[in-house]
């Protein structure tokens, strides 16, 4: 049984989903998931669709030909297509803090998350040791202002040696470059605390303790050259109060953290989002 997931994008137009559900229909596919979104005020239409093929004589690149030449080019849609049993492949950047780290390994060696990790990649050694417990390569690659050419080559080169389909900044403190956010464009995922802009720099929880905030959150979104401005793909909030601490601040903030890129992590794998005028659309 071959599975694939279908994701589209196109100008609204009538008899988009009806013609898509048919062509499936026509070549023996059978629909197991569907869901749709339009942009009314930009008038976009959005679909995800999960499908299956008994007849193995139906292979992806011969359903890819004909339905670029059937449906794609009717309708001008920008679409991609994925085979559910290949797991992307998410290489891990990460500097000093462990706590992401920790539970993203965690996970993945629970089998919570449908993907492989060939390689860890860090601007300090400090993390060799969680690497090696979970027995993954991990490569030292030092990224400062001096040398951020020879960085990103490395950078890179690593990428292609272990065939990256998509990279997390497990709380990595580097600046990603401009190439490399061009060669894996939408295929980045940051986290980060929620207090920007209003509370920046190195200590934003005790900033914020010191407004009395009532809440705190994280964020998780794909990277773009504008710092922390790329499409959010997950979010999540704590209430907080005068009773809590800086160190409860702080703890709460890397709860959240854990959770919201585990989160954002799952749906870029499992395919779930799109990603348009900095935006996200996110399927359930």
């Amino acid at each position: 049984m071959q599975k694939i997931t279908i994701l589209i994008h196109c100008k609204d137009q009538k008899n988009i989903i009806a013609s898509v559900t048919t062509f499936i229909a026509k070549v023996g596919g059978n629909i197991t998931y569907i869901d749709q979104h339009v942009d009314v005020e930009q008038n976009v239409f959005f679909m995800r669709l999960e499908c299956e093929f008994a007849n193995s004589e139906i292979t992806i690149e011969s359903f890819k030909e004909d339905f670029d030449q059937t449906l794609a080019s009717k309708f001008d849609m920008s679409w991609d297509l994925y085979s559910q049993e290949q797991k992307p492949k998410m290489a891990l950047f990460v500097s000093k803090y462990d706590h992401c780290l920790f539970d993203i390994l965690g996970r993945y060696s629970a089998g919570e998350l449908n993907i492989e990790i060939p390689v860890i990649i860090s601007n300090h050694n400090d993390l060799r040791s969680i690497a090696e417990k979970f027995d993954i390569p991990f490569h030292v690659v030092p990224f400062t202002k001096d040398n951020k050419e020879e960085g990103e080559a490395k950078q890179i080169e690593l990428l292609k040696r272990y065939h990256i389909d998509f990279i997390v900044l497990a709380r990595y403190m580097q600046i990603i470059t401009p190439k490399l956010i061009s060669l894996y464009e939408n295929r980045i995922i940051n986290i980060h605390h929620s207090f920007l802009p209003a509370f920046p720099g190195a200590k934003p929880y005790h900033s914020a303790f010191k407004r009395g905030v009532k809440i705190i959150g994280a964020t998780s979104h794909y990277v773009t050259e504008e710092l922390d401005e790329g499409p959010i793909i997950e979010q999540d909030i704590a209430r907080v109060s005068h009773i809590h601490s800086v160190e409860d601040f702080i703890m709460k903030g890397r709860d959240l953290e854990r959770i919201v890129l585990a989160r954002a992590i799952k749906l870029h794998s499992q395919r779930k989002t799109m990603v348009y005028s900095n935006k996200t659309v996110v399927f359930s």
